[in-house]
């Protein structure tokens, strides 16, 4: 079996005048970020290893959940592919991971995250709001089969407020 936990990057800031890939979290992405992953902590989900998107905003969300987690920072990679916005080069990746790596969490954007959790998981999403996450379940054995599995949490902001 293996498991995947997409997490949306937080709520970004646009007060300055910086490149994409550089802006940082907004208060509200903070404060969120803090909720849903205090709240993904009752899961008790630990990952075999943890992938980022290298944008600000993804690598801030991914470190604020890693902190209210205490998940190591040996578990984290940045990786180029998951800034995506689209979901083909974040696919190619996740079935191109190690078959040791059971349970991933890869941190990252949308409408890849929306897109990958709808055609990936058994329960649709109009979005996944920003700072929200959903593990997706799969009976299979390598990464390269990976086919439909089982959404088996879906959290957002909204709800835990």
């Amino acid at each position: 079996m293996k498991s995947i936990v997409f997490i949306r990057h937080a709520k970004s800031s646009w007060e300055q005048d910086l490149t994409d890939l550089k802006r940082p979290l907004s208060s509200r992405g903070i404060s969120d970020s803090n909720l849903v992953s205090n709240a993904f902590g009752d899961f008790d989900f630990y990952p075999d290893i943890i992938f980022s998107s290298p944008a600000n905003r993804a690598l801030s969300t991914c470190k604020i959940f890693m902190e209210n987690l205490h998940y190591p920072d040996s578990l984290l990679r940045i990786e180029e592919q998951i800034y995506d916005f689209g979901g083909n080069r974040v696919l190619r990746f996740i079935k191109s991971l190690d078959t040791t790596q059971n349970k991933v969490m890869i941190f990252g954007h949308n409408h890849a995250f929306t897109e990958l959790t709808n055609s990936l998981g058994n329960q649709a999403l109009d979005n996944l709001p920003t700072s929200g996450v959903v593990k997706i379940n799969f009976d299979i054995s390598s990464w390269q089969d990976i086919q439909k599995g089982k959404t088996e949490l879906i959290l957002k902001p909204k709800d835990l407020r």
